[in-house]
């Protein structure tokens, strides 16, 4: 493919991704309207928010093994057909049931396109030239995430438009994204004989839902230490158990074992998962904090979040591009780390009355941190396996950052709801002024600020502020953790041949190897060997990394 073509592609894949992130932060600041309008409860809440992530979650690591098997061009518009489905049944719902199973139909679709779009660029895309790729991918997710619940809230505010357009906002995105798709993706399939480790796939979304519904749940629905607690947590061990033990025997397993043999692999999992737990964990709650603390609109809580995406945009674009220059990424990964764990500790030190531009540059400096580090770690994994495990390898990735960010979610909202609940009891009792009934307890939802009395108004603020604090002072030992596992990462040269040429040379399947007989892409813009003359390529002495048309 040349360098137009992969942005052609590109488009479809960017397309797909913003919807997979658009469904699971559009409707953050839209939840206590659609539960209020179908009349559902605290709980039903809940199960809104978790039901889409635990499917997504869940589902990942089969998505990308389907993806080393089957067609990926395939598997990608049968997941975002999956999502326009889900997105329509949400958007049509009168009752929280269907509303929760819609949710569910969502999320896989939303797994597969988070596992799929990044291996279809590295299998189209060589390790070398990935990095000013990955860069706009990044971009793509910081957006997603983070101007989701600027849009929810809009939506919700509009009167003639409504909270059932969170859902229906992402199907034309993903009608796009098949078309786009369609038209300009071209990839070769592979035929091979294989069998799908059905069981394996059983046991590893059983024993991951059993986990996390007992993370999203625990401290809410039920006590820490409880009988529901061992139930799941020893459910979801024993399962896991069982799944190990299925995939190390099977031909054809769904997390190849042998895979976190590969250092660099083990590391960037672990890494990931700290990543999700530090970054999701710590900045989900900022959009409480900008609307009860600081007494913002949805709309302007959403709009308050964009240094954050501004500075993630930039380091990841420019990180990406320089990648692609020099061939060297380690010291990326470290200096994210570093800035992330410094982003996370200055935001630590925030409050009620912390100017709004001291909190953008510290959302800023946490944004350059993960742009730098989050979609590098990918790169690296990929780059160190061979081309039948990219899926696997991608997938796993994926699936621990976002199981990271589930558990950071759930036990840090867990803190939030202790901490504000002990800081407004500490308030009030200071202030002596008496709470309105539920509003001191723990099990009262986030209060409604234009309701409450001045005094109290004050002492809510405060909880909030101080609360939002120490969530991301808890968050950032988890960003030093993941600095020494990226220190402990071997730097390997970028290779400079895509997936499918790799697999060609790896299996010797007729139909994908390089054309010209040279070993590498027609496409491939910066040769490190001596290599025939290209079309692509720019005249002798030139800058061989700008692509020429």
């Amino acid at each position: 493919m040349t360098h137009r073509q992969i942005l052609q592609a590109m488009s479809g894949l960017m397309a797909g991704m913003f919807v997979a992130i658009l469904a699971g932060t559009v409707v953050s600041n839209a939840l206590p309207t659609i539960i209020a309008d179908l009349g559902a409860s605290q709980s039903s809440y809940t199960w809104v928010v978790t039901s889409e992530l635990l499917a997504m979650t869940a589902t990942v690591p089969l998505w990308g093994k389907l993806s080393d098997l089957f067609n990926k061009k395939l598997l990608l518009q049968l997941s975002l057909g999956m999502f326009v489905v889900g997105s329509l049944l949400a958007g049509f719902s009168h009752g929280v049931g269907l509303l929760i199973f819609s949710r569910v139909v969502q999320g896989i679709g939303a797994g597969g396109l988070t596992a799929l779009a990044q291996v279809v660029m590295a299998s189209v895309i060589p390790p070398r030239q990935l990095g000013k790729y990955a860069g706009i991918f990044g971009a793509v997710f910081a957006v997603g995430t983070v101007a989701g619940p600027l849009v929810g809230g809009v939506l919700v505010d509009t009167s003639w438009l409504g909270w059932r357009w969170c859902f229906f906002i992402g199907v034309p995105f993903a009608l796009l994204a098949i078309a786009l798709l369609q038209r300009t993706l071209r990839l070769p399939t592979t035929r091979r004989e294989a069998r799908i480790d059905w069981l394996g796939a059983l046991l590893i979304v059983a024993g991951v839902c059993a986990l996390l519904i007992w993370v999203s749940l625990a401290g809410n629905e039920f006590a820490w230490a409880s009988w529901q607690t061992a139930a799941l947590v020893g459910g979801g061990v024993l399962l896991l158990t069982a799944a190990v033990l299925v995939e190390a025997r099977t031909p054809e397993p769904v997390i190849p074992l042998d895979i976190f043999r590969n250092r660099t692999v083990t590391l960037t999992t672990v890494a990931s998962l700290l990543v999700g737990v530090a970054m999701f964990g710590g900045t989900v709650f900022l959009s409480q904090y900008f609307q009860v603390s600081l007494g913002k609109s949805p709309t302007v809580a959403g709009l308050m979040s964009l240094p954050m995406i501004l500075g993630l945009l930039v380091s990841s674009t420019v990180a990406g591009q320089v990648i692609s220059r020099t061939g060297r990424w380690k010291r990326y990964l470290v200096a994210g780390a570093v800035v992330m764990t410094a982003g996370l500790g200055l935001l630590s030190t925030i409050g009620v009355e912390t100017h709004f531009g001291l909190l953008s540059l510290y959302m800023a400096v946490l944004g350059v941190g993960v742009g730098m580090l989050m979609q590098n770690l990918v790169l690296a994994a990929q780059n160190d396996v061979p081309a039948a495990e990219l899926g696997a390898a991608t997938s796993v990735l994926s699936f621990f950052r976002s199981m990271g960010g589930t558990i950071g979610t759930s036990v840090l909202g867990a803190i939030l709801a202790n901490r504000v609940t002990s800081e407004m009891t500490k308030g009030l009792r200071e202030a002596g002024v008496t709470a309105p009934a539920g509003e001191s307890s723990g099990e009262s939802s986030v209060p409604d600020m234009a309701a409450l009395p001045a005094p109290m108004r004050s002492v809510v603020e405060h909880a909030y502020g101080v609360a939002t604090a120490d969530l991301f002072l808890i968050a950032t030992p988890f960003a030093l953790l993941a600095l020494v596992a990226v220190v402990f990462v071997k730097e390997k040269p970028l290779k400079t041949t895509s997936g499918l040429e790799r697999l060609a040379e790896e299996t010797g399947a007729p139909g994908t190897a390089p054309e010209r007989g040279t070993g590498h892409s027609p496409s491939r813009v910066e040769p490190v060997e001596p290599a025939e003359p290209e079309e692509s390529a720019g005249p002798a002495g030139k800058d061989p990394v700008t692509p020429v048309g």
